[in-house]
């Protein structure tokens, strides 16, 4: 996870896509912790499954769009890991058998159990792009329910200066996504807890009162979104790929160059931004341990 991660340095990068053209072939990613997330993701949805995944009517078309291209992805690319037969589908890493009967009525829940991806669908409607479906176990400081039916910028309202800077940006990349040309970004916070689910919302979020400089590299986490935008050719939609991974911050601050590229990326961003990600309670104490 540590290899990927693409810290910005350049002026203004908080309120940039920092977008980049993805290969069909890596679309999906398969690393070490495929079977534990996976397993996660398997006991939140029997828990807790109308939180990991809502739809709403007439989106049914959409979603099995995604579970077909999802399957036929994984036989291409993944074959060791994945296995079709008559009817279901195996995991011959986790030993799961899945009937794609069981789904007819809910394509995305099967998609989100298959990776470690989250998904979010969403659909034209009257000039714009709309939530219409989501399998999201993973959450970074927001709920699934709350965003469900709403346009990105609906979706992205609590984000500091995304209605005047990114909406329009935005926008035109969800316009002009080509099938079978799907793009890809990265997204990061500093978090207090390696906890994976995360549903409380940014800036609601408490921060651990004991973090100090001698505890900073256990008590604090990196988290990083792979995030991936894919176009669906038969329903015109766009697949909204999150694959979440976590990592302490100590094994950060072994990579000194790692360390200081994230010193600096916290340094350049507004004081909006770190309100919004929760960071101003941790920033002196963050920064000196990531320079010291």
């Amino acid at each position: 996870m540590l290899r990927s991660i693409p810290f910005s340095r350049k002026p203004g990068w908080w309120l940039t896509l920092r977008l980049k053209p993805l290969a069909l072939s890596e679309w999906i990613e398969i690393d070490e912790n495929f079977a534990s997330q996976l397993q996660l993701k398997a006991e939140l949805l029997r828990d807790r499954h109308d939180e990991m995944f809502a739809a709403l009517p007439g989106s049914i078309a959409a979603q099995q769009e995604v579970l077909d291209l999802l399957i036929d992805h994984l036989l291409n690319y993944y074959p060791q890991h994945y296995q079709r037969q008559s009817g279901h589908l195996l995991n011959c890493a986790t030993g799961e058998v899945w009937h794609l009967a069981d789904f007819a009525e809910k394509p995305l829940d099967l998609a989100g159990r298959l990776v470690q991806e989250d998904w979010c669908v969403l659909l034209p409607q009257a000039g714009e792009h709309v939530l219409v479906a989501g399998s999201v176990c993973f959450p970074s400081r927001w709920r699934l329910q709350d965003k469900l039916g709403r346009s990105l910028l609906g979706v992205h309202a609590p984000v500091p200066g995304y209605a005047e800077k990114l909406a329009r940006p935005v926008d035109t990349v969800f316009d002009r996504l080509r099938a079978n040309h799907p793009s890809i970004r990265f997204n990061w916070s500093i978090v207090d807890t390696p906890d994976l689910c995360l549903m409380t919302a940014h800036g609601e979020a408490g921060v651990d009162p004991t973090i100090a400089l001698e505890n900073a590299g256990d008590k604090l986490w990196l988290r990083v979104e792979r995030q991936t935008l894919r176009r669906l050719p038969q329903t015109n939609g766009i697949l909204f790929g999150i694959r979440t991974s976590i990592a302490p911050l100590w094994q950060v601050k072994a990579d000194r160059s790692m360390a200081l590229q994230l010193a600096d990326a916290l340094e350049q961003m507004p004081v909006e931004g770190r309100a919004y990600k929760s960071l101003l309670p941790i920033q002196s104490v963050l920064l000196a341990y990531l320079r010291g």
